[in-house]
């Protein structure tokens, strides 16, 4: 094998990863003429196919394997080099840079993140929201050192990434507080046809909702379907809808946006994780932020309705 192109095989790594030249350049914001070339020089340099089509994919061959492990464990260093280098050579508070999942509730994403702020170790954090698959992918190519998501890592992904979960939470019902006593009053039955505000389809949260109303007999009237959380709740505010949201920021959710609580159930669960490129966490933000959210956000109790 002639001298290794890192950017070679960079280029490689992110097809490999996303199954496809097209999907690879989104993510490198290259043009896929440009990383076919730069995949037939590498090819040349290994003297070996590194892929096999299989219809509109492209399939890893056996030596394509063998370079794409030694590929996989060169970047995921490499992200934890760079991490480390932008950290020493920064002064003042170094960057911790983090994606956050649209369907996240905003107001949880702000009490994980907070404690980073504080203390002798604070550190300075930007903050990309976007689609879990969009964050993972930004998060592969060491764009992101961490994601907040309200859903674990897709079974089945091709794509180095593991979750650390955060908490739980039941589920309140919000409505504005000048018609809340209508709907408390025989909650959950309340819910048949109320005016009701809800998650996208494609949430995890959404199908846990809709398995909880079938199982409670209740068909509400959907007004609306978001992907953002906070976008959600403003409509609620305005008085288009009820709405669900974690009874462990219910108190908060009341407060801005002038609602009151209908009633709760532990029958719909929201999980939370942190979801890294390594294993073990090593930033000592990223440790700090987890285990406050573990042992802090997660255990406040609830106040009453």
């Amino acid at each position: 094998m002639r001298h290794l192109n890192y950017s070679h095989l960079q280029y490689f790594w992110a097809v490999a990863r996303e199954g496809s030249i097209v999907k690879a350049s989104e993510v490198l914001h290259l043009t896929p003429q440009t990383i076919s070339g730069q995949l037939k020089l590498l090819e040349e340099s290994v003297g070996q196919p590194l892929f096999n089509r299989s219809g509109r994919r492209l399939v890893l061959s056996e030596m394509g394997r063998l370079v794409f492990d030694y590929a996989d464990e060169i970047f995921s260093i490499g992200g934890e080099l760079a991490s480390v280098v932008r950290g020493q050579q920064t002064r003042g508070p170094s960057t911790l840079v983090i994606g956050i999942v649209s369907s996240m509730p905003k107001i949880i994403a702000e009490r994980i993140v907070a404690p980073a702020l504080t203390g002798n170790d604070a550190v300075r954090i930007r903050c990309h929201e976007a689609t879990l698959e969009k964050l993972l992918s930004e998060l592969a190519v060491h764009r992101l050192d961490l994601v907040l998501s309200d859903q674990p890592v897709p079974a089945g992904l091709s794509l180095r990434a593991y979750n650390h979960r955060l908490g739980e939470s039941g589920m309140s019902f919000f409505a504005r507080s000048n018609t809340a006593r209508h709907y408390r009053r025989s909650f959950p039955k309340s819910l048949d046809d109320a005016p009701m505000l809800l998650p996208t389809q494609t949430s995890a949260m959404r199908r846990r909702m809709d398995e909880w109303f079938e199982s409670e007999s209740i068909s509400p009237r959907i007004i609306g379907e978001f992907d953002d959380s906070a976008l959600m709740k403003a409509f609620g505010e305005a008085g288009a809808g009820l709405f669900g949201a974690p009874t462990v920021i219910e108190t908060e959710i009341c407060r801005m946006y002038r609602t009151s609580v209908i009633g709760r159930t532990e029958s719909i669960t929201e999980r939370f994780y942190a979801i890294s490129a390594e294993r073990r966490l090593k930033h000592p933000s990223v440790v700090g932020i987890t285990e406050t959210a573990r042992t802090g956000l997660f255990t406040t109790p609830v106040a009453a309705a």
